[in-house]
């Protein structure tokens, strides 16, 4: 084949297949789309919000204090006696307009003077109303308008891998706010007590930082930070604490009724069980039969009312419960000197026991 008739067949081929596109064009238009890419459409993707907890912070911010105290103190190893003052430093969080403001019962623990510092510059001297102990929770008051309350949800139920917003002033650096998420959540009862009963997360909280807020996404409260995890001789990370809301909020009402956190105790321990023959609750999806109580404490209630070793408890004033926690948050949220009639199982017999409930000392 010579060149002249390649290059003619290869310029028909050409004619033929744009005359193909032209009469596709002409039949078909609607399925033709020719568009070239958009240097404006290209800086407007670039140009997107990044991820930002900057509302959250905006709406609770406000509301979280520095806390500073003074604490006299003697030095009994001086020759003469004298006294030096103590200053400490911590957190705070107003929970009403009408001057509430919760922090850590280590942060004002024997101070003589207590004053907090708003965000918006105003210094105000506080009064201690109540603390508990069992809870390291403080309830402060002071006399001021215009006080920002931070949101609060009672229906709020926060979960295991919730982001959440540690704020506080952590070595008196000024406002700082750290980020992490719920590692588990804690014991809402008013039977909570200590650390290991409250909620866990890994948004870092340094000195100054105990008493601040924990709050979500949505800048709702979530929690009042309270400690770091620590372990002799090991180096732990990502493992502090705060107070949830819930349990924060009951212990502030009954510090408001009371000045101080009143709680029934009855003075026993015991483990879930899932039947009549006290089969040990092994798995969360096996209904719970009740309580078999493990130990009696010496002059306690439940000595006094003849509870007994091995007695399964299955109901609090014809009520059931879910877990022994639930069982033992009955108990302390009924008022002290209050008579309730416990349902237990003893040899395969039910009895209704009425028992005196006491209130539990620190």
């Amino acid at each position: 084949m010579s060149v002249l008739k390649i290059i003619f067949f290869v310029l028909r081929s050409i004619a033929y297949g744009l005359a193909l596109a032209l009469v596709l064009l002409l039949l078909f238009p609607q399925y033709i789309n020719f568009q070239l890419p958009s240097p404006a459409l290209h800086e407007e993707e670039q140009k997107q919000a990044p991820v930002s907890y900057s509302r959250a912070v905006r709406m609770a911010a406000p509301s979280v204090v520095n806390v500073y105290t003074r604490t006299t103190i003697n030095h009994p190893r001086s020759l003469r006696a004298r006294t030096v003052e103590r200053q400490e430093l911590g957190s705070g969080v107003i929970m009403s307009s009408q001057g509430y403001i919760l922090t850590n019962h280590h942060v004002v623990y024997g101070a003589d003077h207590i004053e907090v510092a708003l965000q918006d510059g105003r210094w105000l001297e506080a009064v201690l109303i109540g603390q508990d102990e069992l809870t390291d929770l403080a309830l402060l008051y002071v006399e001021a308008d215009n006080l920002p309350a931070i949101p609060q949800d009672p229906q709020l139920d926060p979960q295991v891998g919730d982001v959440v917003l540690a704020i506080g002033n952590p070595l008196n650096l000024g406002q700082t706010v750290t980020q992490g998420i719920i590692s588990a959540n804690g014991n809402d009862g008013m039977s909570s007590r200590g650390y290991f009963d409250f909620m866990r997360m890994d948004a870092a909280i340094n000195a100054g930082n105990s008493g601040g807020a924990l709050v979500n996404s949505n800048g709702t409260l979530v929690g009042i930070n309270a400690a770091t995890f620590q372990r002799q001789s090991q180096d732990v990370q990502g493992i502090f604490f705060a107070v949830p809301y819930k349990l924060a909020h009951r212990v502030m009402e009954k510090l408001i009724q009371h000045g101080r956190v009143l709680r029934g105790h009855l003075g026993v321990s015991g483990d879930p069980v899932i039947n009549a023959a006290g089969d040990r609750l092994i798995s969360t999806g096996q209904p719970l039969y009740g309580v078999l109580l493990t130990s009696i404490s010496p002059y306690s209630p439940a000595a006094e009312a003849g509870l007994q070793v091995n007695d399964i408890l299955l109901e609090i004033d014809g009520k059931s419960f879910t877990s022994t926690q639930h069982a033992l948050n009955m108990i302390a949220e009924t008022v002290p000197d209050t008579t309730v009639e416990l349902t237990i199982q003893r040899n395969n017999e039910r009895m209704v026991i009425p028992t005196l409930i006491r209130e539990l000392r620190n």
